[in-house]
């Protein structure tokens, strides 16, 4: 697979904003982007539902020219919650956002 641009990727997830709203009952939507160690990166989704905040997100490799290439097809859920454990392993943001 071919490295895309991070804005070309972030595009993308903000088109399905209105539509994730609806349909999943969500009270607030924005882009989660973490730069982690190296070559890591994680983005997709933060979201707000039932007072709670989640960051359901994939991991990227980042090319030397800020590209980005999924490392992984699996979704995690992190929660703002400090007591909770993330969630990994799920095989499309749907899954993860009826998840929450």
């Amino acid at each position: 697979m071919a490295f895309i641009s991070r804005e070309q990727l972030i595009n993308e997830l903000q088109t399905a904003f209105p539509s994730l709203l609806e349909e999943y009952g969500l009270e607030n939507i924005g882009i989660f982007e973490e730069e982690g160690q190296k070559d890591q990166y994680y983005l997709g989704y933060t979201v707000k539902k039932d007072g709670n905040a989640y960051m359901i997100h994939l991991p990227y490799k980042k090319d030397h020219d800020g590209g980005l290439e999924p490392a992984s097809d699996q979704w995690t859920i992190e929660s703002d919650d400090p007591g909770s454990v993330d969630t990994s392993g799920f095989e499309s943001m749907e899954a993860a956002l009826r998840e929450i």
